[in-house]
């Protein structure tokens, strides 16, 4: 949180980076291998996986070879039983309003509709009339736009804003109105859904859309890493 000092624990980020190393394509790895992935010297490897073997997140087979142990499969059910998604969006809305004054939302693809799932509204006198629950077509509309290219909609249109991470519609849907949409991952960087800004023309210069442009993806970028996404940017834009 912005304000306070960081605390770090050196050895509890190595051990968890250990665990990081290992994916779907990478379900076993040996000493060498996890030194190459995590950069640590074998030595310390060896040390921190002792600890993680006693406490069970971590095997090591007769080969040699490390894997994940059964403590994640168990805290991974409890995190699934405590999971309300509403829990991590809201926040982040309401964090993009105070920093931009914009109506923030977070949208999801339901068949060949949007949903707006959460909003949370600008306290300016322009307040957009969408509220939560909301259904509206994939067709038009900036957050419309990144469901369906980060859910593989063909085409060079889609392949574009796949490329840039981003979309900026200036009236599609509402004429007097622009919006920027940006995606939100979770755990194997699959899609969640798309965050958005949603602004009135008047206020919507290429000045704003640079700096609002930042923050969201800024704010799409620490979600996505709490929701379990890996190595997503949430970089500044060009």
């Amino acid at each position: 949180m912005a304000g306070q000092k960081e605390q770090r624990v050196e050895a509890v980020e190595r051990a968890l980076t250990i665990l990081d190393a290992f994916g779907d394509n990478d379900p076993r790895l040996t000493l060498n291998e996890l030194a190459q992935k995590t950069g640590f010297y074998p030595s310390t490897i060896l040390r921190l996986a002792a600890s993680l073997e006693r406490f069970g997140y971590l095997n090591r087979e007769p080969d040699g070879r490390f894997r994940l142990g059964s403590s994640l499969y168990r805290l991974g059910n409890q995190y699934q039983r405590a999971f309300n998604l509403a829990d991590y969006v809201r926040p982040v809305l309401r964090e993009l309003v105070e920093e931009t004054q914009e109506t923030a939302a977070f949208y999801i693809k339901d068949g060949d509709r949007r949903i707006c799932l959460y909003r949370h509204h600008a306290e300016r006198m322009f307040r957009h009339y969408l509220e939560e629950g909301a259904s509206l077509t994939l067709d038009k509309g900036a957050t419309a736009r990144i469901l369906m290219a980060f859910s593989g909609e063909p085409g060079l249109f889609y392949d574009d804003i796949r490329q840039k991470g981003y979309y900026i519609s200036l009236g599609e849907r509402d004429p007097d109105t622009g919006a920027i949409g940006v995606p939100v991952f979770g755990v194997g960087n699959a899609l969640i859904g798309a965050l958005g800004l949603t602004v009135q023309m008047p206020r919507f210069t290429p000045e704003a859309q640079k700096s609002q442009l930042d923050v969201l993806k800024s704010s799409a970028g620490e979600l996505s890493r709490k929701l379990g996404a890996h190595s997503f940017g949430g970089s500044k834009s060009r």
